[in-house]
């Protein structure tokens, strides 16, 4: 079993769902950055979300626009993405690393090369938002061979007739987004997830994690009792961003600022079905 079946069947035994956590690499910094990501897992993210900076995230709002700037800044790159996984790895050999992001960089990487080094880092999975399967070739295909996980994305627009190709040669879990537009604008409607995951486990009998829209705790813990799992991204880099000085540096305590909203998220999460 890779380590995200491992994960989700342990969350079933448990009777739970799992907390996503997503955070950009490398912001504000580096350092801080694989600070953050370290602590990730201790403070209850069962599974975490690596987000690959990129100067042009179509699906993004600003706040996670303004993030992967911070880190491109920064000094970030792909390349060093994975030399920051290769690192949280030597720390934890058990939590889901999930890369996200857009096929640009991975492009100028090379997609077999990019599989192959993810994998050898500790990579499980990666959400490429805009690489649709009718494109499976340009990455599905070599990942799947190296042993990569490609996720899909299904959307509140994903009707009948396009849900069978999403699901096709499916990987990991099905990632749903539960808002239509970018991410952090408004909330996910719960009566529209419990509805929207009713409906996409007649298409799939893999895991449903749900994000975009999920803002606080009782958020989640909503989420959680419909889906497998809940992602939280764009209230995490907030928390992150208001622990930044006007210079964007981070401030004394950011790390245990954050931190402390993600345990907050988990409660909220692992209370949700008692």
């Amino acid at each position: 079993m890779s380590r995200i079946e491992r994960r989700f069947a342990q969350l079933r035994a448990e009777g739970r769902a799992g907390l996503v956590i997503y955070l950009v690499a490398g912001d504000p910094d580096p350092e801080t950055s694989l600070a953050l990501f370290r602590g990730l897992a201790a403070a209850g993210a069962d599974l975490i979300e690596i987000g690959m900076p990129f100067s042009d995230p179509m699906a993004d709002g600003p706040a996670i626009q303004a993030a992967g700037q911070r880190a491109l800044k920064a000094g970030m790159s792909l390349r060093k993405t994975l030399g920051m996984v290769r690192s949280l790895r030597d720390h934890d050999d058990e939590t889901p690393y999930v890369l996200m992001g857009y096929y640009n960089p991975i492009y100028r990487y090379g997609a077999d090369a990019f599989a192959r080094d993810a994998v050898a880092a500790g990579v499980d999975g990666a959400i490429i938002v805009d690489l649709p399967p009718e494109e499976d070739e340009e990455l599905a295909v070599p990942a799947r061979a190296a042993g990569l996980a490609i996720v899909r994305l299904a959307t509140p627009t994903s009707d009948e007739e396009r849900l069978p190709a999403i699901v096709a040669n499916l990987d990991g879990f099905l990632y749903y987004v539960a808002i239509t537009g970018i991410t952090g604008t408004r909330s996910a409607d719960t009566a529209d997830v419990r509805a929207a995951v009713t409906r996409l486990r007649r298409f799939t009998s893999l895991p449903i994690a749900v994000g975009f829209g999920i803002k606080n705790p009782a958020q989640a813990a909503e989420v959680a009792k419909a889906a497998d799992a809940a992602v939280v991204g764009t209230a995490v880099v907030d928390r992150l961003a208001v622990n930044l000085d006007p210079e964007g540096r981070a401030k004394p305590g950011l790390v245990e600022a954050v931190l402390a909203d993600i345990r907050a998220l988990a409660a909220g999460v692992r209370g949700a079905r008692r």
